[in-house]
This record gives structure tokens, sequence and C-alpha cells, in this order.
């Protein structure tokens, strides 16, 4: 677990320093998705997000550390939004916390590719987040 987690907030450390703010919220989003997606394809350790035994203690391991204080990657994504609100690119109307749930939930989802398809899935999550994006900035 300990290896996992910082496997993954190094990950997402990169993640967010190549990001280029500037663009517009859905371009940012997608290349947010995209590259954690991606990273969690092409690395072994981050692979185990698909063991759905290893899944089950990631999700008791975050739920007990949202209680105590929040990722760096939540944090990053509630200053995103609520700069994105301030300058009028995303919907005002939808509660902060609720916005990181609609995004959360994407990595629920990839957790069922098999289920829902793998020949379908890359495709799908495209439309799902443009989806979401294009919902949020209209």
């Amino acid at each position: 677990m300990e290896i996992y987690l910082k496997e993954n907030e190094s990950i997402k450390k990169q993640i967010m320093e190549f990001l280029d703010l500037s663009q517009e919220p859905v371009t940012i989003v997608t290349d947010i998705i995209e590259q954690n997606f991606s990273a969690m394809d092409n690395n072994l350790i981050l692979k185990e997000w698909y063991n759905r035994d290893f899944f089950r203690e990631l999700e008791r391991h975050y739920r007990e550390e949202e209680k105590n204080n929040d990722t760096s990657f939540r944090n990053f994504y509630a200053e995103l939004f609520k700069k994105w609100k301030a300058e009028g690119k995303i919907r005002g109307d939808i509660e902060d916390e609720l916005l990181i749930a609609i995004f959360y939930s994407l990595a629920y989802i990839d957790t069922h590719k098999e289920d829902i398809g793998i020949r379908h899935f890359p495709q799908l999550m495209q439309y799902l987040v443009e989806f979401i994006m294009k919902g949020l900035t209209s």
C-alpha cells in the first residue's frame, strides 16, 4: 500500500506540474484524465488499481485519509474549480464537493472497464469527460 501511494502521489505531482493552466477547462481536465489513466495502464505499481482486493483496501485508506486530511490532488481540483467559477468558466451553481465527486466517479468507472467492455472503454471515457465538461461550461 505504501509503495502504491508514493507512486500514485509522484505521478499526480508530475501531471500537475506539466499542465498548461492557461488552456480551457475542457482541455485541462481531458489532459488530467488521459494522463492519469495512461499512467495507471503503463505503470506496474499503479496497475494494482485494477486488482479488486487491493482496490477495496485503497478505498478504505482514502476514506480514512479524507477524514484526517485531504490529498494534494483533491486540493488541486478544488482550487482549480474555485478559480474557474470565479472566472465564469464553469457553472457556479454546483457545489465544489459535488464537482470533485463527479470527477472522482470517473475513477470508479475505470475500475469496471472489463464489465463495461474494454473495446469501447477508451472512447467511452473520452466521451464522458467531454460530456461532463461541456455540461459544466455551458
